[in-house]
């Protein structure tokens, strides 16, 4: 029999297990979510491994920090699947969830987990708006309990990130007072402007928490948050502005002198760049303006960004931390914008 294409025994890969997570709380008629968790692993050749392709973690000297990426509305969780994995061949445990709730009345929707009322004046600051990062922690907590990554998770160190309206729900709550273990956020195509029908006046950027390192990142071709200015008001004489929500979200909404938060609108990028493959059904990409680079360049660069800020400030590698400074000190290559 020839045994040529069978993988040696041995082999390190990146594999991922699913999960059924059930949300406690407020959304009774959704209760659970679906997640995806992927994880260094080692092929190791037993017929175990053969016959289930469920794969062993990898031997680490220490516990893995874990990252959780929350999607963007009516955006698959596989579309994330590409920096989940780049994640994971960095040292992480990556997670990607789908949770499929009505949120606003009669609107059936994919969703990072959002709790509306959370985001009023009367609210926003006072509790958690992210609906379903507590029962996804505590998923995590299980795992670390018995199975494949059994004591091999770091739940005192987690990355924070999200695309579109996940990454505006990572950063409205990134406060460990709320998640205990959360030590550094991350967001791309996200803002803190506020939507009027919330009860808010026109042109208003909500102030957030700054209470870790963050790294808000844009794309200079976002036809989406162009498109939906209309929701927050203040255009002014400039009309829509891909970029203005993410500028302000960083000098007015954060307000952070801590040094370790940072801006990059990352040129020809457009809202989706983050999402891939790209799935023209869902979501909103018919207000996207088209990338002006290949996708393929921009995610390498979007992962360039996330993997240094995540090893910088999770990891606290000062060479990463190094890394990401200099990406940002090159606007040539990679962003319009810049900012620390």
């Amino acid at each position: 029999m020839d045994r040529s294409d069978q993988t040696p025994a041995g082999t390190p890969m990146i594999r991922a297990m699913f999960r059924s997570v059930k949300v406690a709380g407020q959304n009774e008629a959704a209760p659970w979510l679906q997640a995806k968790v992927y994880y260094p692993a080692v092929y190791r050749g037993t017929a175990m491994e053969k016959n289930t392709g469920a794969l062993p973690a990898a031997p680490s000297p220490q516990p893995y920090p874990v990252a959780i990426l929350m999607p963007g509305i009516n955006v698959s969780a596989e579309s994330y699947g590409w920096l989940a994995t780049a994640l994971a061949e960095a040292g992480f445990v990556a997670l990607i969830y789908g949770w499929v709730v009505e949120e606003m009345p009669g609107m059936l929707s994919l969703s990072p987990g959002l709790d509306v009322d959370a985001l009023k004046p009367e609210q926003y600051g006072q509790r958690p708006s992210a609906t379903a990062l507590h029962s996804l922690i505590a998923d995590l907590a299980s795992l670390n309990r018995s199975g494949p990554l059994a004591g091999l998770l770091d739940l005192e160190r987690i990355l924070l990130g999200g695309h579109s309206a996940g990454g505006s729900v990572a950063l409205f709550n990134a406060r460990p007072d709320w998640f205990p273990g959360l030590c550094a956020v991350f967001s791309y195509g996200s803002h803190s402007k506020a939507s009027t029908m919330l009860g808010y006046p026109e042109d208003t950027v909500l102030k957030l928490p700054a209470t870790l390192p963050t790294l808000i990142m844009g794309g200079a071709e976002d036809g989406v948050i162009a498109a939906s200015s209309f929701r927050y008001g203040g255009d002014g004489d400039a009309g829509p502005d891909p970029v203005g929500p993410l500028l302000r979200s960083f000098d007015e909404g954060l307000n952070s002198k801590r040094g370790d938060c940072y801006l990059a609108i990352v040129r020809g990028a457009n809202h989706f760049s983050a999402a891939w493959p790209a799935d023209p059904a869902t979501g909103r990409p018919f207000l996207d303006r088209a990338t002006t680079r290949p996708g393929q360049d921009i995610r390498a660069d979007l992962s360039a960004l996330v993997l240094n800020f995540a090893r910088g400030h999770v990891l606290q590698d000062k060479a990463a931390q190094s890394a990401l400074l200099d990406l940002l000190q090159t606007p040539t290559r990679i962003a319009v914008s810049a900012r620390r």
